[in-house]
């Protein structure tokens, strides 16, 4: 059986384009969602997902961008619907996995995507190797200099001051105090 799946982002989107196309194709069953594809949590396709019989049906979409949040996340739908010998169909880019030349052009896909990945995580290795050795470490700066830390010591020392009171002293959050302070030793107490 083919069972469609259709989403747009927001409430005030349309689904008519994407509905009458499933529905042409013979789609017996249509679910939807409209939610934004970043979204994790969507209902419409969990539902379609339990629907999909193993071995039976098949998913179509009218476009790739309709199922997935990315290509990486793309792939990975697909991997899972291949898991369960669920075909998948996309109409805009002609895919099909229920057939060969459209198993080897999802593939190239996926080739194409793991190449991506990889490429991004040399750079960002690389860079960050050529930061070092100028002397420079990653991360976020340190909200404390040390003289605000030695500042912080004796501010501590004072049983009169309160976290909050001493924050505001040094310019950051209670937290950031906690953070340097590693067992805080005194309860903030809220003028």
């Amino acid at each position: 059986m083919l069972v469609g799946y259709m989403r747009v982002s927001t409430e005030d989107q349309n689904l008519d384009l994407q509905q009458d196309a499933l529905k042409a194709i013979g789609c017996e069953k249509i679910f939807q969602d409209k939610i934004s594809g970043i979204k994790v949590d969507r209902p419409g396709f969990e539902e379609c997902l339990s629907f999909l019989r193993d071995g039976q049906d098949t998913l179509v979409v009218w476009r790739l961008d309709r199922l997935g949040r990315s290509l990486s996340h793309l792939i990975e739908v697909v991997k899972t619907l291949e898991a369960r010998q669920i075909g998948f169909r996309s109409l805009q880019e002609s895919i099909d996995t229920t057939t060969s030349v459209g198993k080897l052009v999802f593939h190239i896909f996926g080739a194409i995507a793991e190449f991506e990945k990889d490429l991004i995580r040399e750079r960002t290795m690389a860079g960050l190797k050529a930061a070092r050795a100028r002397g420079r470490l990653g991360g976020r700066p340190k909200k404390l200099t040390a003289q605000k830390e030695k500042m912080l010591e004796v501010l501590l020392s004072d049983p009169r001051l309160t976290i909050k009171e001493i924050s505001q002293q040094l310019g950051v959050s209670a937290s950031t105090l906690y953070h340097y302070e590693k067992k805080p030793t005194r309860e903030e107490n809220s003028p």
